[in-house]
């Protein structure tokens, strides 16, 4: 009975694992792929034009996605090579990826988030949230996050996330958030518009 359970145990282990590696897994690719299709838009351009290079590159992954899929059609031994690299893939991803339901039983301070971001942003007047990320893991938080991950996090709290933020010393805009929308909560304005003042 007691070799039964461990057994259990370790299958439901494993499948856990698979399956929050597997979803971290998606979260990064397509993360990366809409970066890269974002990324082809020109900010010297306007109109049609400046969404010729999104398009160009919407082509070139439905391109891809024929390829793959007549490639799989004409040779299905392909697909167990895919799928192996999928589980290896998730098995990696899935020993770092949060427990999302027992990491946060409480949310974090809008307030101290906004200082974190200020702090990320340094002299500038916008940074791109794998900046972000980057910060916070250096500081040991954050661990197992991708960008998708700590967009949620940052839109849950009501701070604006844009798809194309320019910040400085970066060649291409991306997903990142700007000084202008970190303003002090509304009760601390207040607090500090009703504190008596101290000028003689």
């Amino acid at each position: 009975m007691k070799r039964r359970l461990a057994l259990w145990a370790a299958r439901t282990a494993t499948a856990d694992r698979l399956a929050r590696g597997s979803a971290v897994v998606w979260r990064r690719r397509a993360d990366a792929l809409t970066g890269w299709v974002r990324a082809g838009r020109r900010g010297d351009l306007t109109g049609w034009r400046a969404a010729l290079g999104p398009l160009f590159r919407l082509l070139i992954l439905g391109a891809v996605a024929v390829v793959v899929w007549a490639s799989v059609r004409a040779l299905p031994w392909l697909m167990w090579l895919l799928t192996g690299w999928w589980l290896r893939a998730a098995w990696k991803a899935g020993r770092s990826a949060p427990d999302v339901p027992a990491e946060e039983p409480a949310g974090p301070d809008v307030d101290a988030v906004r200082a974190l971001l200020l702090e990320a942003m340094g002299e500038g007047d916008a940074v791109h949230l794998r900046t972000v990320l980057a910060h916070l893991q250096q500081r040991g938080h954050g661990e197992g996050w991708t960008v998708g991950d700590l967009r949620a996090r940052l839109e849950a709290l009501r701070i604006p996330v844009h798809a194309k933020v320019k910040a400085p010393g970066s060649k291409s805009p991306t997903r990142g958030v700007r000084r202008a929308d970190l303003a002090p909560s509304p009760a601390i304005v207040e607090e500090t518009s009703t504190a008596p003042s101290t000028a003689a």
